[in-house]
């Protein structure tokens, strides 16, 4: 099986597979290669990366743990983009280092200090889509963490 990036005229990108080069020709000219997104049938082969394996010997950079490894669409993710994603998960872990977890009671403390029940300090938890929603109508401040969080007694 051969993998070729394909793109229609209004610039969709997706990828098909095919037996060879000879079997992608073939399905073109016989009008059977259609756009996944419009439904176009003007398909033409993409610009593609060649896959070039890296020699046995060669040192691989290791990124820290944090770092993402997904892929964005059909391409790997940009280097800028990935070190973008570490530097904002170091300082994500840098700034939960004085907030305080409170789980699933996260709405209600955050309320809480928002009316001047209780003393404003950082704290970090879970919240429903509803409770979160609910919080940014009464004027509540908060904001999603970028990467998830696990609660303290769930950590190693």
């Amino acid at each position: 099986m051969i993998v070729f990036d394909l793109s229609c005229h209004e610039g969709h990108r997706f990828e098909g597979w095919f037996g060879s080069s000879t079997d992608y020709e073939d399905q073109r000219a016989r009008g059977l290669l259609a756009c996944p997104s419009c439904g176009s049938a003007q398909v033409t082969k993409a610009p593609m990366a060649p896959a070039v394996p890296a020699k046995g010997n060669s040192r691989q950079e290791v990124l820290p743990p944090a770092a993402p490894t997904q892929q964005l669409a059909n391409a790997p993710m940009p280097p800028q983009v990935q070190k973008a994603l570490v530097a904002l998960a170091k300082v994500q872990a840098e700034a939960l280092k004085n907030s305080t977890w409170v789980g699933d009671k996260f709405a209600e403390e955050t309320r809480k200090m928002h009316y001047g029940e209780r003393d404003e300090a950082p704290i970090h938890g879970q919240a429903s889509l509803a409770e979160a929603k609910a919080l940014i109508d009464e004027g509540v401040p908060v904001a999603p963490l970028p990467f998830p969080v696990a609660p303290p007694e769930k950590l190693n």
